[in-house]
Formats: C-alpha cells, sequence, structure tokens
C-alpha cells in the first residue's frame, strides 16, 4: 500500500473579499458588473460542490458605500449558504465599509468578548474566533474617510497580547489592506501605511497566514516571514494585462480562495467565477476515489 505525502487537511475555509454591494441592486459604476449576482453564483458553486468548510473568511468591502441595504442584502444572500454549507461566517472590515451599520446589520457586537479587547482603540471591528485549535484573528486596518490602510498602536497592542499565547494549531490573520508591495502603482495611495509596526508584532509569532483582499487581484506572498493570500473581488477584478502603470478594472476575473490547512502548510487555491467547457474527462467524485485505490493508495491519516 502507498501512502499519500500528505493527510486531508485539518481545516477548510472559504476566502471571500470585496463584495462591493450597492445600496440599491444595480450594476457596479455604470458597468455590467452585478455583484449580487456574482456574489449569489460564489456562494450556490460552493454549496453545490458538496464542501464542508469551517468558515467562510469575508476581508472587507462588504458593501460598496456602506449603507445598511447592502449589509442586509448580504446577510440574506450569505445566511442559507451557511446553514447548506453547515459552517460558519467571519467578517472583516474594508475602506468602503461603515462600521456603525455594518455592525448593526450583521449582528456584531462594539467590543468583542475576548480578553484584550477593552482599550483595543475606538469602535475598531476586531475579533478572534476559534476553530478547533485554530485561531482566527480580525483586524480592522481602515482609517474612516480614507482608502488607504493603517493598523493603529491600540489595536497593536491587543494583537501583541492575544499572539503572547500561541494557539495548538497557529493562527491566520484577516486584514484588508494586503500588508505587500503593489503591483498596481496607482495603488501606493490605497496601500497599507506603517507595515513595520505590524511586522514587528507578527514576526516570530503563531501565525500562519495572513489574509487579505482589496486589491482586486489575486496575488501572493511573505511579510515578516509569514505567507500572504489576497483573494479577488467577486464584484469586479483589475486587469493586469494593462500597460505598466496603468489601471482598468473590469467585469471579470472575479473570484474566491479556497485555504485549505495542513499540519505542515496551508495552501490557497484561487478559483474563478467563471466556469468554461470541458477540457479532456471529467470525472466525478466517486470515481476518483476508486482510480486512487485501483492504484494501491491509501490517505495519510492526520496526525
Amino acid at each position: 500500500m502507498i501512502l499519500t505525502e500528505h493527510s486531508r487537511p485539518s481545516h477548510t475555509f472559504v476566502h471571500i473579499s470585496d463584495t462591493h454591494l450597492p445600496g440599491e441592486r444595480a450594476p457596479l459604476y455604470g458597468s455590467g458588473a452585478d455583484a449580487d449576482a456574482n456574489l449569489a453564483s460564489v456562494l450556490s458553486r460552493l454549496v453545490a460542490s458538496g464542501l464542508r468548510p469551517d468558515a467562510l473568511l469575508f476581508t472587507g468591502d462588504l458593501a460598496d458605500r456602506g449603507d445598511a441595504s447592502s449589509y442586509r442584502r448580504l446577510r440574506e444572500l450569505v445566511a442559507p449558504a451557511v446553514e447548506a454549507l453547515g459552517c460558519e461566517v467571519v467578517w472583516a472590515m474594508g475602506n468602503h465599509d461603515e462600521r456603525g451599520a455594518m455592525r448593526a446589520e450583521l449582528g456584531l457586537a462594539l467590543e468583542t468578548p475576548v480578553s484584550g479587547t477593552a482599550g483595543a482603540g475606538s469602535d475598531a471591528v476586531i475579533e478572534v474566533r476559534w476553530f478547533g485549535g485554530m485561531r482566527v484573528i480580525v483586524l480592522d486596518s481602515t482609517v474612516p474617510g480614507q482608502h488607504w490602510g493603517r493598523v493603529d498602536g491600540a489595536q497593536l497592542s491587543w494583537l501583541a497580547a492575544e499572539l503572547a499565547t500561541p494557539a495548538p494549531e497557529g493562527s491566520l490573520l484577516l486584514i484588508h489592506h494586503p500588508p505587500l508591495p503593489t503591483v498596481l502603482d496607482l495603488a501606493v495611495t490605497v496601500e497599507l501605511r506603517n507595515q513595520s509596526a505590524l511586522a514587528e508584532v507578527l514576526a516570530g509569532s503563531d501565525v500562519r497566514g495572513v489574509l487579505s483582499g482589496h486589491v482586486h487581484h489575486p496575488s501572493f506572498g511573505t511579510f515578516a516571514g509569514i505567507p500572504v493570500a489576497v483573494a479577488s473581488s467577486s464584484a469586479y477584478g483589475q486587469d493586469l494585462a494593462q500597460p505598466v502603470g496603468a489601471t482598468r478594472g473590469q467585469d471579470a476575473a472575479q473570484g474566491y480562495n479556497l485555504v485549505h490547512v495542513y499540519d505542515g502548510t496551508i495552501v490557497h487555491s484561487v478559483v474563478s467565477l467563471e466556469c468554461g467547457a470541458d477540457v479532456g474527462e471529467p470525472v466525478a467524485a466517486g470515481a476518483a476515489g476508486r482510480r486512487i485505490a485501483g492504484r494501491g493508495i491509501s490517505w495519510r491519516q492526520h496526525v
């Protein structure tokens, strides 16, 4: 019998970002991009796939202008999918979001009841959630009235206190603005500022991955030695094939990321909203299992 190199994942998450639901359902910015329909498509495909994730992780810009009606529609779209998937949902704040409306409509407490929250800075949307031995930490990188981001000193102190006790399976950090260089020149105007202060807190911690959004295209890098994965927007994407220095949003390249947690690594996989015609032979799940067993291969057990 041949054992696989890795066991099945210990945790699975779905990383969705930048849903940008407008106040009233309408195409975004005079384009054909339908943010509601795109998110509904993401959720319906997830439910149809049979995936059973631990949680849906939303990394900000949930609404396009922070309207209460946007968050109500978001809740109405997501709730049935969460029930069907049998999972939880975690919300992070983005620069297009409005804290008061987001808290009221999504049922978020003003102060999350976790140790160290008190004094963590104004009304920042921060949270700690546990999935078995894995900790998910939500930071708020937004600056009211601005599109660039920053993590203030109070949040950094709270984060340092939280990370002082390592999680048995490590931590994931959710933050809207990615702590990475921007590959679109214009994005420097809206980047995360004072990244070095955040790096000092994260260096040497148990954080195994940073999940972000904001830039509307998949991107990957490292920050303070930690892998960073940026999900594309479910609403609209960025065309990275433009002339160097140019920026063009497009009603294309929408998607989300699958996050599979293993003992020794975390795998982030980009899933496109677009679904094309078959290439080669489609193989159903049951048939794949029989082929694997037929070749004498068995799944390694999770330690």
